[in-house]
This record gives C-alpha cells, structure tokens and sequence, in this order.
C-alpha cells in the first residue's frame, strides 16, 4: 500500500485546472522540491473545507489564533496526478496539535472494532493512500483557499441554482426554456 506523508508541509492546497466548468480539482502538498497532488470532485473540495472549519472550531485550541500566510499562488508544477480521491478522512491530532488529512484511492469501510467500543478503518490491499499534517494556521488558510476556490466557478442560476453557462443553460424552472 503505498503512502505519501507530508507533516507540516511548506504548502496544502486545493486548486484547480481549466476553465468554470470544465476545471479538474486538485489537493497538492508541496515540501521543498517534493510536490504531491490528488485530483478530486469540487463537492469533496468543498466537504472537506466545511469539515476542518468544524473541527477547528470544536477543537479546545490553546493561545491566540494561530494564522499562516494567505496562499494564492497556482498550483506547482508539473501537475501530475497521483490518484483519483475516493474517500477522504479526517481527525485531530492532540499529541501535534494537527489536523490530520487523509485521501485514499478506494472505498474505506468503517466497521466496529474488537471490542465494540470504537470504530476501525479497513483499508483495501493495494490502496494509495496521501497523508497530510496541518498546523493550525496552515488548516485554516486550506479552509479560506479552498472555499474561495470552490466559489470561482460558475454563478449560479437564480431560478434553479444550476450552474450558468456563458451561453445560459435549459432551466428547469422555465419548463426547458433557455435563459
């Protein structure tokens, strides 16, 4: 099973490639000349984003908010991708005061273990995994990033929320008429 693990690398972001709907999402760690990406669906970009603001803020972090520097710089290059994201996972390290990311090329079961009391990961064989440890300041400037990548696409439709189009789109709200 072969493992990518970047702590604390020097870049984590979710950035994409193409035109509004045409675009190809990427997460990439970057740590010195090693650079890493994974392509995904712009709703895990955005799930993802949505979970670690969560996390932070349910999360007893000691001192001040910690911050990183605003990153928006295009994803490094070249951009190959590693693996298509199937599952994503999530969880707080206490011990490094990190989030801890993790992105699988496979379908992760979750089931009971042993004893009942908690719950396991069962990892198919053969399964690529990328592992990332955030700092504080470095999962929330993932947070802005990726949610104002996520926000750059296409405007939506005020009709039916679709995406628009340049040339509009058929709403369905109009009965299939072109707006």
């Amino acid at each position: 099973m072969p493992l990518i693990e970047y702590v604390r690398p020097e870049r984590f972001v979710a950035g994409t490639v193409g035109p509004p709907g045409q675009r190809t999402f990427f997460l990439q760690a970057v740590d010195g000349r090693r650079v890493t990406s994974v392509s995904l669906e712009k709703q895990q970009v955005e799930a993802l984003a949505e979970r670690i603001s969560e996390l932070l803020e349910d999360m007893p972090i000691p001192g001040t908010q910690l911050s990183a520097p605003e990153d928006n710089a295009p994803l490094s290059t070249p951009i190959e991708d590693e693996f298509r994201v199937s599952t994503l996972s999530l969880s707080w390290n206490e011990d490094g005061q990190v989030v801890v990311v993790e992105a699988y090329d496979a379908q992760v079961e979750i089931e009971p273990d042993e004893t009942g009391d908690g719950m396991v990961e069962i990892t198919p064989a053969g399964t690529s995994i990328l592992k990332v440890a955030l700092g504080i300041g470095g999962a929330r400037e993932f947070v802005r990033r990726a949610l104002a990548t996520v926000a750059q696409g296409r405007p939506p439709c005020p009709f039916c929320g679709g995406p628009l189009d340049d040339s509009g789109h058929v709403c369905p709200r109009a009965n299939g008429f072109k707006r």
